[in-house]
This record gives C-alpha cells, sequence and structure tokens, in this order.
C-alpha cells in the first residue's frame, strides 16, 4: 500500500488535461500511517510525530442531472411561499399607507386640482383594500404558475446541456 493511498488521497486526472489533481476520498484512514518512522528504527523511546494534518477533504463532484419532478415540486413550494409573502406585504403596506393618512391627503390634493362640484374624487374607489389585495392574489397565482414552469424548463434545458458538456462540477470540503 502506497503513502498516498493510506492518507487517503488519490490521484484523478482532470478531464481533457494531462495534469493530474489531488483529490481526497471520503473514508478516513482507518489507523496509523505506516509510512511514519518507528520508534523501534529510529532507537528512541518517544513516540514519532504525527504529520500535521491537512485542513480537510477535498470531494470533486459532478452534477449530471437535474430531475424535472424534483425541480418542479421545490419551484412550486418556494413559489407559493414568494406569493404569500407578496400578499401580506401588500396588504400590510396598504395598511401603514393608511395609518399615516396618504389616500386622504391624496384626495385632497386631487379635489384641488380637479374643483368639480358634482363629482368628487375618491382615491379608495381604485386603491381600495379589497381591490389592492385581490390584485395581489392574482399576481401570486400567476407568479406561482409562471416560476413552476419555468424552473421545470430550466431543468430540462440543464439535463440536455449536461448531457453534452458532461454537467457542473463541485469541489466540496470538508473543514
Amino acid at each position: 500500500m502506497s503513502t498516498a493511498d493510506q492518507a487517503g488521497t488519490s490521484m484523478r486526472s482532470v478531464s481533457g488535461s494531462s495534469s493530474a489533481e489531488p483529490t481526497r476520498s471520503m473514508s478516513r484512514p482507518s489507523g496509523p500511517s505506516s509510512a511514519a518512522p518507528s520508534s523501534a528504527a529510529s532507537g528512541s523511546s518517544a513516540p514519532a510525530p504525527q504529520p500535521a494534518r491537512s485542513s480537510g477533504r477535498r470531494v470533486r463532484l459532478t452534477v449530471s442531472r437535474v430531475d424535472p419532478w424534483s425541480a418542479m415540486k421545490m419551484s412550486f413550494l418556494l413559489s407559493v411561499a414568494l406569493g404569500i409573502a407578496g400578499v401580506v406585504m401588500v396588504a400590510v403596506l396598504w395598511m401603514i399607507l393608511a395609518g399615516m393618512g396618504v389616500f386622504d391627503q391624496v384626495n385632497g390634493l386631487v379635489g384641488q386640482i380637479i374643483q368639480d362640484g358634482e363629482n368628487t374624487f375618491d382615491i379608495m374607489d381604485f386603491l381600495g383594500f379589497g381591490r389592492v389585495v385581490s390584485l395581489a392574489i392574482v399576481v401570486g397565482v400567476i407568479d406561482v404558475i409562471l416560476m413552476t414552469a419555468l424552473a421545470t424548463l430550466a431543468a430540462f434545458l440543464y439535463n440536455v446541456s449536461s448531457s453534452l458538456v458532461g454537467g457542473l462540477q463541485l469541489t466540496l470540503t470538508d473543514d
């Protein structure tokens, strides 16, 4: 067994190049390294110092395929959460603006500009709470449909392109 095999290191060539890059295997060494000098050979009774351990294991992985069904489920879940958060955000923003009196100030400003005695302008006819929240719900539903479809399409496109170029290579380290 070589020293590289005992330490859990192997040489792996990078595709398309002639150089080799050391990578760490996922298994830890099971016993003391036989490459370290033994105390009997050196004549000393003190144990030999252990070599400094590297910062962590490195593993190179390739994402070669993304399952479209799982991408669709995950994107659906995330887009529903974003849609609900958007509706809540719009409702809270409307309540803050109403509490600050912004809508009353806009009514007064538009009333001064138009000055029509028989037709009064009320911004709440256009920006009432029910209308604003209903519009936010419609936008949220459209968002859910589009985001789910786009993520599923992106998974299919990734699978096609990764079959051509080999996928996305990741290097993970164990710190």
